[in-house]
């Protein structure tokens, strides 16, 4: 960074930086944290394949089940996470500016300078394109045989495709799956103070809660089964 004369141009590398770096993990993060609070099944189902990829390790030692290549074997975590995005992605629309006179593949003419939007949110929630529970949370419809499958990013369009698609996707990926194995082998995440199951959403480029997400955290206790009752806790927490 010391090396660069241009303000202009080092504002805009801080500013790409903090918007696809930051506020769109935070606003995944936060709708996951969300729809895990009402599918408890889904938090039951990540400890179990947490417990089992590390299977033999000390349940103290957190880093171990949290970075390094067992991320990668964690397919359910993997799913959920994508079933969120879908959900709730953390961008949802984006536009293009077509550089030349082109075709849509159905057979919509584009002419040099048309501005071509896309809304991952709507897309996410079409029959047409997930089928009749397109608007149901289910981790499994990215699962073969119990290993994640991903479909077409045109067809998902959360990272973008092509020569576009998001170069910090892996490293995005990662620190959420991180933080998404941190939290929910040690603590049960509830909503609180909800009107409504439908968020408001607040007006922004990136997709986030309006009031943010106010929820109950309660520390689990440690056990060998990763499932025993947690202890009472009335201590409320705001996750955003």
């Amino acid at each position: 960074m010391g090396s660069i004369s241009d303000d202009r141009y080092l504002r805009d590398i801080v500013v790409s930086f903090m918007l696809a770096g930051r506020d769109t993990v935070a606003s995944a993060l936060t709708a996951f944290f969300l729809l895990l609070s009402d599918h408890p099944e889904a938090a039951a189902a990540i400890r179990d394949e947490v417990s089992r990829v590390n299977a033999g390790d000390d349940d103290d030692d957190d880093r171990a089940a949290c970075f390094g290549s067992r991320l990668k074997d964690m397919h359910y975590v993997h799913a959920a996470l994508y079933e969120s995005m879908r959900l709730f992605p953390p961008v949802q629309f984006d536009s293009k500016f077509a550089a030349g006179d082109d075709t849509l593949p159905d057979g919509t003419a584009v002419t040099k300078g048309t501005r071509v939007t896309y809304h991952a949110y709507a897309m996410g929630r079409m029959e047409s394109v997930w089928g009749p529970d397109c608007a149901e949370f289910r981790p499994e419809r990215w699962l073969r045989g119990g290993r994640f499958v991903p479909v077409s990013p045109y067809r998902y369009p959360v990272f973008q495709a092509g020569v576009r698609v998001c170069v910090g996707k892996d490293l995005a990926l990662m620190e959420m799956k991180a933080v998404i194995v941190a939290v929910v082998r040690s603590f049960d995440v509830e909503t609180v103070g909800r009107s409504s199951r439908r968020p408001k959403f607040a007006p922004g480029l990136t997709a986030t809660f309006a009031g943010g997400l106010p929820v109950r955290v309660r520390r689990r206790a440690r056990a060998v089964s990763g499932h025993s009752p947690p202890p009472k806790s009335n201590t409320p927490t705001t996750e955003e």
